[in-house]
């Protein structure tokens, strides 16, 4: 009978913190392996080292090459895809033997660690148990002595070893985190906390559990000093000191058409680490509740006072985010704080804007590519201009051709606009021009269907829905599955 394979897991480095089964495990074994770099010495046998008698067999797994080049003819990934299929063909000899194999790992088997390509090649052949470990992430909090994530707040693992504009995007939209193998890492992560935001949050934790252990605070750490077995941990923030006075800011942020998954990863971070939300309580209801924040919700109609009370908030030291739909600079709130912000008394209190999907995107994209080309964006809400203004940009941008973006189309109290923005369009275009009529894109409610220009009913159309209204070269084709789709070319005929 074969023998069986155990994927054991050993903690941090404490010997104390290997559980009971994995003590178990190494006893009922008669091989025991373990990896190691070239020089021989191996953490994982050090941890158990108490555990291992005389008359077990030792199957050191050596590895070919560690952070250095190699001459193999596959690179670096050929050298250890090779040195992984030998080492489970060496396991696999003593399994086939009826010995049982207990193949130790630092932290937890299956989490960032080498067993795992073990277990991949070997699990489906021999019968297998996997002991969990205390992984370095649970043993960095415990002697941070702070909570990783509490409540609702999202925990994220990531290697060290991402691009820095990944890294950089992931910190920026989560809660906690904690980031793995940094050693060589450490500068790219270092400036991806910063340029995140997060840098000052970030804790440093050096081989813990083990001698050597360091905690610091990581914009303290220099890098020359920072080996492998560290991480950077964002702790919850929960109980996170919010801004000092005189540190606070106003960032004017755009939720998108609909719900969470329009978010971009920076607009999440502003919105997890303010101090005050403030916006149209619609949008704010898109936003999830956070212990330790304020919100502001308010009326449609009053987003100057709106801007004003977000940067008085800014002004006595808060961190404020304006809450808007779609993106900020589109028909939004951007231009109504930026007003505000532009006189004396708010001069010196700092405003950024973050972009967001914007509703004639989104509907764009949900019909096609009806946007492909150029195309005009205007408001047939006449409440901040003249109807005239409205109709003769509606002349000029069909007459030029162009695809047009009609926003704010009507409400309960505007009715008549969608019709008479009609009978303007069909002086200049055909009466089967192609509008695409989208409702609440994103939402529960979302409906998106294609109309002929003449055949554009106002009744159905509300302030939640959008309409592209097709140029001359706005194609609609019926595909295979029956749907059918919306595109503009980008090539234009010559006259």
């Amino acid at each position: 009978m074969s023998g069986k394979l155990y994927g054991v897991g050993l903690g941090p480095g404490d010997p104390s913190l290997m559980t009971v089964r994995a003590v178990e495990a190494i006893a009922e074994a008669d091989v025991i392996a373990y990896h190691s770099a070239r020089h021989g010495r191996s953490i994982a046998r050090s941890i158990a080292a108490k555990h291992i008698r005389a008359d077990h067999v030792e199957e050191p797994l050596v590895y070919p090459v560690t952070t250095e080049t190699t001459d193999h003819p596959g690179g670096y990934q050929g050298a250890i895809d090779e040195f992984y299929a030998e080492a489970a063909a060496r396991l696999a000899a003593h399994l086939d033997a009826g010995r049982t194999v207990a193949v130790l790992a630092e932290g937890d088997p299956l989490f960032y660690g080498s067993y795992m390509h073990m277990h991949k090649r070997l699990a489906d052949r021999y019968d297998t148990e996997v002991v969990p470990g205390v992984t370095s992430v649970s043993a960095a909090a415990a002697r941070l002595g702070t909570p990783l994530a509490e409540g609702e707040e999202v925990l994220t693992i990531l290697p060290g070893t991402l691009p820095e504009e990944e890294l950089t995007a992931r910190l920026a939209s989560t809660d906690a985190a904690v980031v793995m193998k940094l050693g060589r890492t450490f500068p790219k992560v270092r400036r991806a906390l910063e340029r995140s935001g997060r840098l000052d949050a970030a804790r440093y934790v050096e081989r813990a559990t083990m001698a050597g252990e360091r905690l610091a605070e990581l914009a303290d750490v220099e890098a020359e000093s920072v080996p492998y077995f560290s991480v950077a941990v964002l702790p919850s923030q929960v109980d996170a000191e919010r801004a000092a006075p005189g540190h606070g800011e106003v960032v004017v942020v755009g939720t998108g058409p609909a719900g969470p998954l329009w978010l971009t990863p920076e607009t999440r971070g502003v919105l997890a680490a303010a101090d005050d939300l403030v916006g149209y309580t619609t949008y704010l209801d898109r936003v999830p509740v956070r212990t330790g924040q304020e919100r502001h919700g308010s009326d449609n109609r009053v987003e100057a006072e709106r801007a004003e009370f977000a940067l008085q908030l800014a002004r006595r030291g808060r961190r404020v985010a304006v809450v808007s739909g779609g993106d900020p600079g589109v028909f939004a709130m951007a231009t109504a704080v930026l007003e505000v912000a532009s006189t004396q008394e708010y001069a010196d209190v700092p405003v950024r804007v973050l972009p967001g999907v914007t509703a004639a995107n989104a509907a764009a994209a949900r019909a096609g590519a009806p946007l492909g080309h150029d195309y005009a964006t205007i408001s047939l809400s006449d409440r901040l201009k003249p109807w005239e203004v409205i109709a003769e940009r509606l002349r000029a941008a069909a007459s030029a051709d162009l695809v047009l973006a009609l926003y704010n189309p009507g409400s309960r109290s505007r009715t008549w606009q969608v019709g008479k923005a009609r009978e303007l369009l069909l002086e200049h275009r055909a009466p089967d021009t192609p509008v695409v009529v989208a409702r609440d894109v994103g939402g529960t409610g979302e409906r998106v269907r294609v109309v002929r220009l003449t055949d554009l009913d106002p009744a159905e159309v509300d302030m939640r829905t959008i309409l592209l209204v097709g140029s001359s070269q706005t194609r609609v084709v019926r595909r295979g599955d029956g749907e059918e789709v919306v595109w503009t070319p980008r090539r234009y005929p010559e006259t």
